[in-house]
């Protein structure tokens, strides 16, 4: 597992790795161009959206959604990330800060279209994410979503085949989501999964009443 210095010194290999794993369809990014075209879709039927943008590192997906006339905001605990995104997005607002803290008082009064996240809440442990998910789904808007696109199982059966098929590649320290377990926790909110490979998943996650 990175801590924050290590993906401060990752930032300027990032784009490129990630885009060579999802080339040769392998763990951890199998499906990962699919997979945030699924989320950037979404997103794009409903613009201009207000987007909290939660792990944004460097602006991968948010910055075509700024482009498209979304306002972002972005949570990232990697400053130089976030500098990369700074560059790509000038008027978007984005916010140092470690998660694992849960909300950063910054946003505590302010709702949301969208809420996003991307290849980033596997590093909280499964309780964590529980926690943080059901803290984060307050700051949505009425007909609001949440939108969670990840190494994500559908099944913890789905989740050990992939560990399997994985091997010596598979990474331990993280805490990948389950999706019919995390569905338990969620009470008052309609959730949904879509796989796009052996390991990429997105979760959708909107009030039951909107």
């Amino acid at each position: 597992m990175l801590n924050s210095h290590g993906f401060d010194l990752w930032a300027g290999e990032y784009d490129q790795s990630v885009s060579e794993a999802d080339q040769k369809g392998e763990y951890p990014f199998a499906g990962y161009a699919a997979l945030m075209n699924a989320v950037y879709g979404t997103v794009m039927r409903s613009v201009p959206a207000t987007v909290l943008d939660v792990g944004i590192g460097t602006a991968l997906l948010s910055k075509k959604l700024y482009d498209a006339g979304c306002t972002i905001t972005g949570l990232d605990f990697s400053a130089e990330m976030l500098q990369k995104a700074r560059n790509k997005m000038p008027d978007a607002r984005l916010i140092c800060w470690d998660f694992t803290r849960g909300v950063p008082p910054q946003i505590q009064t302010e709702r949301y279209d969208f809420i996003i996240s991307t290849y980033a809440l596997h590093h909280l442990s499964y309780e964590a994410q529980a926690e943080f998910i059901r803290a984060l789904l307050h700051h949505l808007e009425p007909k609001g979503r949440m939108l969670i696109g990840d190494v994500c199982f559908e099944t913890r059966e789905n989740l050990d085949a992939c560990r399997r098929s994985s091997g010596k590649y598979w990474d331990d320290e993280e805490y990948y989501i389950v999706f019919s377990e995390l569905q338990g926790k969620l009470s008052g909110y309609r959730a949904s999964f879509d796989s796009f490979s052996l390991c990429a998943g997105m979760i959708e996650i909107a009030n039951d009443t909107a």
